[in-house]
């Protein structure tokens, strides 16, 4: 994952901090000096490293930390504020059109993960904001751009306009905006030419592009891989063009992360949207504060509950509530919160977002997610009968179970003694006296 190396530093510097009991200015001066070389080993700007250090520094040496009881801590407070501001300070969010469909135009270098991140902003636009999209497949000069562009776009059900490569691009974008108004379509999002390296005549094109068609947002598409090249290749596309914001794909990657700390410094223009992942699913609205929170180990449990909002259906999840009233809950919900939790992503990427998980120990941590697929495989060779009232599950039955799933019969006795246990303790928050417990203990109003 991203930021990993930069978040272990940090941590080892705000260590050293927190057992201070006083902090002198030697002290800021060190940690300044870690915090500045992780910044750079993570291929942060060197300007942007400088300016940030200095803001810091400048913050620390107030008296609300060096006459502080806990001076570690608010210097940590000072890094996560000053780091939210580095990366945008606030969430920033496209900008709809108010007198006809929302024109996107999507630029970027090949291999930066452009077409792909045009479905994924289709189906994010679609889900979120009940939206039309239409996507446009502008790229005429790479042989297999409009069909890659067919192929997500049928995935994820959205339709796309394209007329072959024989036309010029300008003329394609403006015939797709006009059957975007003749059918309905409220979000245009227009897949542009990339290139290995910037050139003149791609940039013409995409003047030309933004001039006909008068888009409302350009979204610059950069991997998050490339490092210092990717800060530099927005800051030639933002001289041209004028960029609305940039999407940093494969943050889920092995990468220090050093251009999302960037950019904005660089270009003065925010970070929308990150990628975290290949399925079409895998977007995220990028949020300054959260990925500060993220860096400095505070986790993330907003994007947290956000993806398990839209993962868990509300009247599921009443129904659900129901079920464990009456004790009714049985194999069949089980697997079905088992197949919502699947929609919320990779397991690793979840429990990384919860507050205090060290990220790096985590990728040597024994997290199986085939287990999940031998459970589902597992359940789904019971019959229903089995699935509603698993105590009529005897020996031969369990045989037969463990055949038909391919898993062993100490595998289905394992799921069989966990959803046991798994009952015993809803039957336990049933209880009232254990709600006044846990109510306590939890603080609860």
């Amino acid at each position: 994952m991203a930021f990993e190396n930069l978040s272990e530093k940090l941590s080892q510097t705000f260590k050293k901090l927190r057992g201070k009991g006083v902090v002198t200015e030697k002290d800021i001066k060190d940690s300044m000096r870690e915090i500045k070389l992780a910044l750079l080993e993570a291929d942060v700007n060197f300007k942007v490293v400088k300016d940030f250090i200095s803001s810091v520094s400048e913050r620390c040496k107030g008296a609300d930390v060096m006459e502080s009881l806990t001076p570690g801590q608010q210097i940590v407070k000072i890094v996560n504020d000053e780091l939210a501001v580095l990366m945008g300070g606030e969430n920033s969010r496209i900008e709809f059109s108010k007198k006809g469909p929302t024109i996107v135009m999507m630029a970027g270098l090949q291999g930066a993960g452009k077409t792909t991140f045009c479905a994924k902003l289709a189906a994010f636009m679609r889900k979120k904001h009940n939206m039309r999209p239409l996507l446009v497949a502008c790229d005429i000069y790479r042989p297999a751009a409009i069909t890659q562009l067919e192929v997500v776009g049928k995935q994820i059900d959205v339709p796309v306009f394209q007329q072959g490569t024989d036309k010029k691009a300008v003329d394609i974008a403006k015939a797709g905006l006009e059957h975007a108004k003749a059918h309905g379509n409220d979000f245009v999002i227009i897949d542009t030419a990339g290139r290995l390296h910037i050139d003149d005549a791609l940039m013409q094109e995409l003047e030309d592009i933004k001039k006909a068609v008068e888009t409302d947002e350009i979204l610059l598409v950069i991997d998050a891989m490339t490092g210092q090249d990717a800060v530099n290749i927005a800051e030639t596309f933002n001289n041209r063009l004028e960029i609305s914001g940039v999407i940093v794909t494969k943050l889920d990657g092995d990468t220090r992360g050093g251009a999302a700390l960037s950019v904005k410094a660089v270009t003065g223009k925010p970070i929308k949207f990150v990628g975290v992942g290949e399925k079409l699913s895998d977007i995220e609205e990028f949020h300054p504060d959260r990925m500060a929170s993220r860096i400095l180990g505070s986790g993330d449990v907003l994007s947290l509950i956000e993806k398990a909002q839209e993962a868990i259906d509300d009247k599921s999840a009443a129904a659900l509530e129901e079920k464990i009233k009456k004790n009714q809950f049985d194999l069949n919900d089980f697997l079905d919160q088992l197949q919502q939790m699947k929609k919320m992503g990779p397991l690793t990427q979840l429990i990384g977002m919860l507050p205090g998980v060290d990220t790096k120990a985590l990728q040597n941590a024994d997290i199986d997610e085939r287990k999940l697929f031998r459970v589902e495989a597992i359940i789904q060779s019971m019959t229903q009968a089995e699935r509603k009232n698993p105590s009529i599950i005897n020996a031969s039955r369990r045989r037969r179970i463990a055949a038909g799933s391919g898993n062993q019969v100490s595998d289905v006795n394992n799921l069989l003694r966990q959803f046991e246990q798994m009952q015993k303790m809803m039957k336990q928050f049933k209880n009232p006296k254990m709600m006044k417990k846990f109510a306590k203990l939890g603080n609860f109003r």
